[in-house]
């Protein structure tokens, strides 16, 4: 069994299972599609914590997003195949998406780029995180959009750019800016929030 064979089978064993556990697709299919919704709304919360850590941390994983996102394009130049759906029979497809180049997965390194530097900057039970965007990624295979192959290279690609940024990007003067203006910028919006005449 070749590569490509492997791909294939995994896929089919963990997109099955919605046919097998209907009851299931459901709830996968929310977080398949729906729980980066609750990804940006942690992202938002970290951020007006005021934290200086926490600033940090939420910038650098904008920064890792973004550099994972460059080396998917470079990464879909070198290997193309469309979603599952599009080249499989009787696939369990939940999601309705475009037919396109579906490698790698970008959901997956949307989640793997942040909660694998969430987890960098804050260690132990924020490992939690790193779990949740395995379960999307399996998720994403579950509902036909997304084989093995893909999620597995947008895990690595986010891997590698998540410990990059890490390593870089907090020591940046660049950085420091960006978090001193954002401070700069709460100190203001405070100030003029006391500064706002109450009625009674």
């Amino acid at each position: 069994m070749d590569i490509s064979e492997k791909n294939i089978h995994v896929f089919r064993m963990i997109n099955d299972l919605g046919k097998e556990y209907t009851y299931l697709n459901a709830p996968v299919y929310f977080i398949a599609e729906y729980l980066v919704l609750v990804l940006a709304l942690s992202v938002v919360l970290m951020w007006l914590t005021g934290n200086k850590a926490n600033r940090i941390m939420v910038f650098c994983a904008v920064i890792s997003f973004g550099a994972a996102e460059v080396f998917a394009k470079f990464a879909g130049m070198l290997h193309h195949n469309h979603q599952p759906f599009a080249e499989l029979s009787h696939v369990n497809k939940l999601v309705d998406k475009a037919v396109n180049n579906s490698f790698p997965s970008d959901h997956t390194i949307l989640f793997f780029s942040f909660c694998i530097t969430f987890w960098l900057f804050k260690r132990g039970w924020w490992f939690l995180w790193i779990i949740l965007a395995a379960i999307v990624g399996v998720s994403r295979i579950w509902v036909g959009v997304h084989y093995p192959a893909d999620v597995l290279a947008g895990a690595l690609i986010s891997l590698v750019s998540a410990i990059l940024v890490y390593i870089i990007v907090p020591q940046m003067n660049v950085t420091k800016k960006i978090i001193k203006v954002s401070e700069r910028f709460d100190r203001l919006a405070l100030t003029k929030r006391k500064k706002v005449p109450k009625n009674y």
